[in-house]
């Protein structure tokens, strides 16, 4: 007989794994997410302002993007405790993140189940009503007194924020492909 016809082809390796039976690092699927999460939430400790914090809210981008990138992923009550993390190393009041994370995930539930079809205009959309709503809803928790100089000053943070959208929804689907990454065999 014929060699092609005995033997399999030979396929391209992947480092994502191919066939159905590929085994995925349960770690990695069950942490990334939450990890990626408190990383945003960090990251604008790094560079603070004096009045208004320059970058948009990070860690909440993050939640957003896992949340409408890949719906049913978190859970519904992962605002609580990743909005309590984030609570910790914004300034805000104790309690405002966890709040208003805890609406976000029941509010995108609610779109989610309404409108179950999705595409990138809607998505993006939807993000940026959610990041204006959240940043100004922030604005009002925090006790600040609140004056037109103050919604002046948050404007470049909410343009900024729903232009980076598309770059954090980018970024999430290549850490979602990492997640689900082939786990590699020791030994």
């Amino acid at each position: 007989m014929n060699d092609r016809l005995t033997s399999s082809p030979r396929r391209r390796a992947s480092p994502y794994g191919t066939g159905i039976n590929r085994v995925h690092s349960p770690l990695r699927a069950r942490s990334v997410p939450y990890i990626s999460i408190m990383l945003g939430s960090l990251l604008p400790v790094l560079l603070l302002a004096d009045v208004m914090p320059m970058l948009p809210p990070l860690g909440y981008m993050m939640l957003l993007g896992w949340r409408i990138v890949r719906p049913g992923l978190l859970p519904l009550w992962v605002g609580v405790p990743l909005g309590a993390f984030d609570d910790l190393f914004s300034g805000q009041p104790f309690g405002s993140a966890v709040l208003l994370w805890s609406v976000t995930m029941i509010a995108l539930e609610i779109i989610e189940t309404r409108f179950p079809w999705r595409g990138f205009w809607q998505d993006w959309f939807t993000a940026g009503l959610a990041l204006v709503l959240y940043i100004l809803a922030a604005m009002v928790v925090s006790g600040a007194p609140i004056t037109l100089h103050m919604f002046v000053a948050a404007i470049p943070q909410i343009v900024l924020a729903v232009l980076l959208y598309p770059l954090f929804a980018r970024i999430i689907a290549w850490l979602d492909l990492f997640r689900l990454a082939r786990a590699r065999r020791v030994g």
